[in-house]
């Protein structure tokens, strides 16, 4: 079917018949669309959403149909006339205007940077860096409020190793395999963030990728934001305010043994993230 949309929700759309209307015109004009300037590739539960509703508020930024298109891993098979019907026209981005996408789940897959780099190798790249260990906890909350996980936290980190043995190398292997737990259950292995930044600047010079940590933006986001501004080469702009977007509701707070237990755990991960990035985050309680 050509206007087959595997990340559409359906039943909210349903209620709202004229964007799927809108979403036939992008299809069949997919080929007057443009390309995105920048991708948020990450990390999920790092203040992406946030980051980029502060980026599309911005007058030289044109929004694209969706946040997280995420064409370069769960939507591959789709092609990249899908991809780019999710983008304004070309004569909307003209005289320095630009548009870009957030799909935080490009940064751990293993496919996503090769994919991204044929496509557009002189592309910028965002990504966001949270505590491991809060992001771990809010990354199971996540799952919890969507009903996909229904072990506790503890056991969730347990049962992680069996959960995700040999998925990658069956996504490499294989373009139409499932991601469901990769990208669900990855609580503690998303953490380990060097080893993804190993593979990154193996395919992209390392200037074209803006680290940032997402405590900086929760604590800073003027700061931050214009610091993301020069990056992308936009002039001098702020929102009327900085609110946490996707903000997750009241949840108890970590048992102080299992937090104790994950601070160790990823102290010597974190000691070599500081070491390769040559940026000490302070991630150390």
């Amino acid at each position: 079917m050509i206007f087959h949309d595997p990340d559409m929700d359906w039943a909210k759309f349903r209620k709202e018949p004229r964007l799927v209307l809108y979403w036939y015109y992008h299809r069949l004009t997919g080929y007057w669309r443009g390309s995105p300037s920048f991708i948020i590739i990450g990390v999920q539960k790092g203040g992406t959403t946030s980051l980029f509703n502060y980026l599309v508020q911005h007058p030289d930024v044109k929004q694209p149909f969706r946040k997280e298109i995420k064409y370069f891993d769960c939507n591959y098979t789709e092609g990249f006339s899908w991809y780019r019907a999710n983008f304004p026209p070309k004569m909307k981005l003209r005289d320095g205007l630009i548009t870009g996408e957030a799909s935080p789940h490009y940064f751990p897959h293993p496919l996503a940077a090769e994919r991204i780099a044929q496509k557009f190798p002189t592309i910028k790249l965002i990504v966001l860096l949270r505590n491991p260990v809060d992001r771990a906890y809010s990354h199971y909350q996540h799952m919890v409020r969507g009903g996909n996980e229904t072990l506790s936290f503890e056991q969730a980190i347990e049962a992680e190793p069996a959960r995700l043995e040999g998925e990658e190398e069956r996504i490499i292997a294989d373009v139409h395999y499932p991601l469901h737990n990769y990208m669900n259950y990855t609580y503690l292995t998303l953490g380990m963030y060097r080893k993804y930044f190993q593979h990154w600047f193996k395919v992209f010079p390392r200037e074209q990728l803006l680290i940032l940590k997402s405590e900086d933006l929760y604590s800073h986001p003027s700061e931050t934001y214009k610091e993301t501004l020069n990056f992308l080469g936009l002039r001098a702009w702020e929102p009327e305010g900085f609110p946490i977007f996707n903000k997750q509701g009241q949840y108890d707070t970590m048992y102080p043994a299992t937090r104790k237990k994950l601070v160790e755990f990823f102290e010597p991960h974190n000691k070599q993230l500081y070491a390769f990035l040559g940026r000490d985050f302070g991630w150390d309680k």
